[in-house]
């Protein structure tokens, strides 16, 4: 059986924050938008049926604790989001992954997606490392 491997493309826009029961889960280094990645540890998983149904069902409640999280975030900052948006695309990176991302109507790139688009902001290093320390908390 192969090693679950995060793919490098990951690490290009997004920081590890924490390993929940089935996913690993990363911040998206981007201040503009509070966002999580999830992605299940099962090597070699591109696809929702890659996973058995006990797992799409942690990953299920898993995306709910994201959301909860990201909701939580965005007020603590004094930004509260307008929408949830939820996805696992993989257009780019095939590895399955689900993007937990917070948006307001006044974001700037409201109401397209924000997948793929350029100009992130880079989080500064100590709100960085509070927003890692909040997302590694237990449930």
């Amino acid at each position: 059986m192969s090693e679950f491997l995060v793919d490098p493309a990951f690490e290009v826009g997004s920081v590890f924050a924490a390993d929940w029961p089935l996913s690993h889960v990363r911040l998206q280094d981007d201040a503009r938008f509070p966002w999580l990645i999830l992605i299940p540890r099962v090597a070699g998983a591109t696809e929702l049926e890659h996973l058995s149904a006990a797992d799409r069902a942690v990953l299920m409640e898993e995306t709910v604790r994201a959301g909860a999280l990201i909701r939580a975030l965005a007020e603590a900052a004094g930004r509260p989001i307008d929408k949830l948006n939820v996805g696992a695309i993989g257009n780019v990176t095939a590895q399955l992954h689900v993007h937990v991302v917070g948006r307001r109507r006044d974001d700037g790139l409201w109401p397209d997606p924000v997948w793929g688009r350029p100009g992130a902001v880079r989080l500064e290093t100590d709100v960085r490392a509070d927003l890692i320390a909040r997302i590694s908390e237990p449930a």
